[in-house]
């Protein structure tokens, strides 16, 4: 077997907007398994300045990765502990390779077009009127469940789109979202979710910065609208670590993003030790191109969580792969009359 890595930028349609700031394009790579039996093709979804693993010598680790490609996947894996989105491209190839299909990875219902994954209308940052008209767009588009990314315009504009959401659409009508990406300071963030919870949010996530344990704890345990724990899983590698995380803060959910918590391995030990603790969790893409969106969205159907997931990110970019995966009715659809079209050139 042979191991090759390539680099692919993704090109945003438009400037996406969080609280870290404005993204135009997004670099992904990808490792290419060959053997006698055939290709396998996986995505390590690296998010420059949020990944644990944005570290200098990033291509030299796929260098590393390729060469002893040899050496098995459980042995590459731990030998990656700190670069999960590497462990993830791994876990994708070989899965790849060993499947029928290149990219039919977890056979199910979903992937033969008979069942689909319920998730939710991401709204970016922006002016008053581009948040507006996204949110309009995302009704539109037969969304019930919609995330609003918040904390970097002024905070009663914010405050005023979601009331005008709730003008017209109820909670039974209308399930809202927010993720703050940490923009909120420990000293003001319970007031400031006091003033969100009057609009009937099903969560916000990440309202504050991450490893400010003590202040988060508190923030679960006051806060008057359910709180998920995003970034504040990355860098966080064994379940002894992840327990003591989950014991300390107490969250209400976790939101898992396979390319930033250890693949698709991480992602089930984080599930499994929330479950213990009676924490509920959601999947949530990180801007992988439809290869690896297509991975997560397929095991993460075989999880059986009727919550809707954060896997709508395929359409945000010009030069996307073109594959079966569609969203129609707030869904996210598989259709087989559509075939991959995967070329890095």
């Amino acid at each position: 077997m042979t191991a090759t890595y390539h680099k692919y930028i993704l090109n945003f349609k438009r400037p996406s907007g969080t609280s870290r700031g404005v993204m135009t394009t997004k670099e992904t790579w990808f490792i290419i398994l060959k053997s006698e039996h055939g290709k396998g093709i996986g995505e390590c979804g690296l998010l420059r300045g949020l990944s644990i693993d944005d570290k200098p010598n990033y291509e030299a680790k796929l260098k590393w990765t390729c060469e002893n490609i040899h050496l098995g996947l459980d042995r590459l894996l731990s030998e990656l502990i700190d670069y999960p989105s590497i462990q993830f491209g791994l876990e994708m190839a070989f899965k790849s390779l060993q499947s029928e299909s290149e990219f039919d990875l977890y056979p199910s219902k979903f992937t033969k077009g008979q069942d689909v994954v319920p998730i939710n209308g991401l709204v970016w940052m922006g002016d008053e009127a581009f948040m507006r008209k996204q949110v309009k767009e995302k009704i539109e588009a037969g969304f019930d469940c919609i995330k609003l990314k918040i904390g970097a315009i002024d905070f009663q504009t914010e405050l005023n789109i979601l009331k005008s959401i709730r003008k017209e659409f109820s909670i039974s009508d209308i399930e809202l979202r927010v993720d703050a990406n940490g923009a909120f300071l420990p000293k003001d963030a319970l007031d400031k979710l006091k003033y969100l919870s009057e609009y009937q949010l099903h969560s916000i996530e990440q309202p504050i910065k991450p490893k400010q344990f003590e202040d988060m704890a508190r923030l679960c345990e006051a806060s008057p609208i359910p709180i998920a724990l995003d970034e504040e899983l990355i860098g966080v590698f064994s379940k002894e670590e992840k327990l003591k995380v989950l014991q300390t803060i107490k969250p209400q959910y976790i939101i898992l993003k396979p390319s930033l918590v250890g693949g698709l391995g991480g992602s089930q030990q984080w599930i499994t030790v929330a479950e213990d603790l009676k924490i509920k969790w959601w999947i949530t893409s990180a801007l992988e191109s439809n290869v690896g969106l297509n991975a997560i969205a397929q095991w993460t159907y075989t999880l059986n969580n009727t919550m809707p997931q954060g896997l709508g990110t395929g359409s945000l970019f010009t030069n996307n792969f073109d594959s079966p995966l569609h969203v129609k009715n707030g869904t996210l659809q598989y259709d087989k009359n559509i075939n991959w079209k995967f070329n890095l050139h």
